[in-house]
């Protein structure tokens, strides 16, 4: 298990952008069980939809985006010691089931499809309650930072 301080050395996101708040489970090199704890305070909640609050779809591909991150970030530590940064590259195969609302709390499950040089694929799926929000496949790279 992780908690959010642990999280905050992983990743270079800060809030209102860190869509990680904790990781219940982590198996090196295959997967991830996270959560986001979705509150009314969360700023897109402003405009997506006032009177009728919903996560944007968006979100979920990118929270699911951060926990492969930490997934990869913790199976290879050498990519913190080498100064790198991990960019989300792609998304395929996104669907989108059933709306986000605050008080929900979104389950974050991803497993390592294959590694391959800096590029990395997962299969993630976003979750409330047993019932699935968001599933995609996710492809991130990392670079070292200040290198073009």
């Amino acid at each position: 298990m992780m908690d959010i301080h642990e999280i905050l050395k992983l990743l270079p996101h800060r809030p209102p952008f860190l869509l990680v708040d904790k990781v219940i489970d982590i198996q090196l090199n295959k997967s991830i069980h996270a959560v986001k704890n979705i509150t009314m305070n969360e700023p897109y909640f402003v405009g997506h939809f006032p009177g009728h609050p919903v996560m944007p779809g968006v979100l979920m591909t990118e929270a699911l985006a951060q926990a492969s991150g930490i997934l990869a970030l913790k199976s290879d530590p050498a990519l913190l010691e080498q100064n790198n940064i991990y960019y989300f590259a792609g998304i395929d195969n996104t669907r989108f089931k059933r709306v986000v609302v605050p008080g929900d709390c979104l389950e974050l499950k991803v497993e390592m499809l294959r590694k391959k040089h800096n590029v990395w694929k997962f299969k993630g799926e976003a979750s409330v309650d047993g019932e699935i929000a968001c599933s995609t496949e996710i492809t991130t790279a990392h670079k070292a930072i200040g290198h073009d």
